[in-house]
């Protein structure tokens, strides 16, 4: 809707993992808008309309005039600026700033981020960067110093973030504070900061729910739900007073968000005061799902939205709907299996899943959801073969193999679930569950010194645990009572 906020009619997807680069920079089929919100000129209030024209998309001014429109040329378009007098034809503004990746094979789109080119970032997290999309027979460590010597050491770009987001999709112990100081940024990109929230919500904690709360206010409605993402595990009778609000919100994205969230909280323990006000943010949240009922996705949120109020009918209706769309949609054959275990069905549970599985056998989330079902089914050893294939189809989800390894360790196969728990660690060093795994299993056989490194280890990663603490307390007692090996 012209002059409104995208976030009223579409739900953008922020800077995450496979879509982006930690960095911001375009990776796969992205929306301009997202590369553009990321930018200096986007912050300074500069429109789509400044340099295009609305109706035929083309430049208003060929060339690099469309930037000098605002960038005076004496300062910009010489080579004392761009460094590349010889070059024939002239290196252009966007050649730099703008830099193309080709989709669909015939498609090259410009980056609308309007960054300044960080080679010193491919080096130090193996971003692209526009000086060797040209030099591509020269190293990234060669164009930092090419840079270094016409501008100095010291990059001071706009967009100053990849860390945050590359410790976070690489699992390291940081993440967490990296991605709270990116969102706690005024001066970073909205965008950026509202990615940060999002990426936050496996890391809830005290801080973090002061941190979402302060950004529910904020003027960009994608920042206010990335607050709302980071809220998304704070359970059902503690969510309320911090969500109920935005369900008034002026922005119809922020409040089909708070709706989402707040559809586990039973109808008799909404205060009466806010309940007018859920209804019309529901109706409207249903309503979205219905206009693009074509789409799995939509029939699968729905779904979740019925099971949530407690309306296991339609929420069965809905995941069926899901799957005679798309039998390979993974998300609604597992959300259909959930639905049937808390109903007491689990054979249709997993009657469910082994037919999603003969559309998609190498999806690891259904693997994992059938060996979970078949545990509950009490048929051990073909839940310990569905939840190791799940483990090797995607060695990148710590929490497989974590599981995997509590199914042996309870099966009575303890040394093979200390070995799974341990290559698990050696993938993901700082995932928690598999540490405090290991923590249990070792003091629980008997081996206090090894449950004592592991959880020293752990309190690197929690320094603020306070039962964490305790516990290490314990195990040094108990290791002082061990003779060393």
């Amino acid at each position: 809707m012209p002059g409104q906020w995208l976030s009223d009619t579409h739900v953008v997807s922020g800077l995450s993992h496979g879509l982006y680069y930690a960095d911001g920079q375009m990776h796969d089929e992205v929306y301009n808008y997202g590369s553009f919100k990321q930018s200096r000129m986007f912050a300074a209030g500069v429109t789509c309309s400044d340099c295009h024209d609305p109706h035929s998309n083309k430049l208003k001014v060929s060339g690099d005039g469309v930037c000098l429109q605002c960038h005076a040329p004496d300062k910009y378009a010489v080579a004392a600026h761009n460094h590349h007098a010889a070059v024939n034809p002239p290196v252009a503004c966007a050649s730099c700033h703008m830099p193309t990746r080709i989709y669909m094979v015939v498609d090259p789109r410009h980056d609308h981020s309007l960054r300044v080119p960080r080679p010193d970032l491919s080096v130090k997290l193996g971003t692209p960067n526009a000086c060797n999309n040209c030099h591509n027979d020269k190293s990234a460590q060669w164009a930092v110093e090419a840079v270094e010597s016409w501008y100095g050491p010291n990059r001071e770009g706009f967009q100053n973030y990849a860390e945050a987001f590359h410790a976070s999709w690489a699992d390291q112990a940081d993440a967490a504070k990296l991605l709270a100081a990116v969102a706690a940024d005024s001066n970073a990109p909205a965008f950026a900061r509202a990615s940060a929230l999002s990426e936050l919500a496996p890391s809830l904690s005290s801080t973090n729910i002061t941190l979402a709360r302060a950004n529910l206010s904020d003027p960009d409605p994608m920042v206010r739900i990335g607050a709302l993402d980071m809220l998304e595990s704070v359970p059902a009778n503690q969510i309320w007073p911090l969500v109920s609000p935005l369900l008034s919100d002026r922005s119809r994205g922020v409040r089909i968000r708070a709706a989402s969230l707040l559809a586990a909280v039973p109808t008799a323990n909404q205060p009466s005061a806010d309940h007018e006000q859920f209804e019309r943010a529901a109706a409207e949240f249903i309503a979205a799902q219905r206009f693009n009922a074509d789409r799995p996705e939509s029939r699968s949120a729905l779904g979740s939205f019925f099971a949530k109020r407690g309306h296991p009918i339609e929420a069965e209706a809905e995941f069926k709907a899901a799957l005679r769309l798309s039998p390979e949609y993974a998300p609604a054959a597992a959300n259909l299996a959930d639905l049937y275990r808390r109903l007491g069905r689990e054979a249709d549970g997993e009657s469910v899943l082994r037919a999603a599985l003969l559309a998609s056998p190498q999806d690891a989330g259904l693997r994992h959801a059938l060996g979970l079902t078949l545990v509950r089914l009490k048929r051990v050893d073909d839940a310990l073969a569905e939840l190791h294939r799940a483990a090797e189809l995607y060695p990148g989800q710590a929490r497989y193999a974590y599981v995997y390894a509590v199914a042996l360790h309870s099966s009575g196969h303890i040394g093979e679930a200390m070995t799974e728990l341990k290559e698990n660690l050696a993938r993901h060093p700082n995932d928690r569950e598999t540490l405090l795994a290991l923590v249990s299993f070792s003091r629980d056989g008997g081996d206090a010194r090894t449950a004592l490194e592991y959880a020293e280890r752990l309190a690197g990663i929690a320094p603020q645990d306070s039962a964490l603490a305790a516990l290490i307390e314990e195990l040094r007692r108990l290791a002082g009572k061990q003779t060393p090996k």
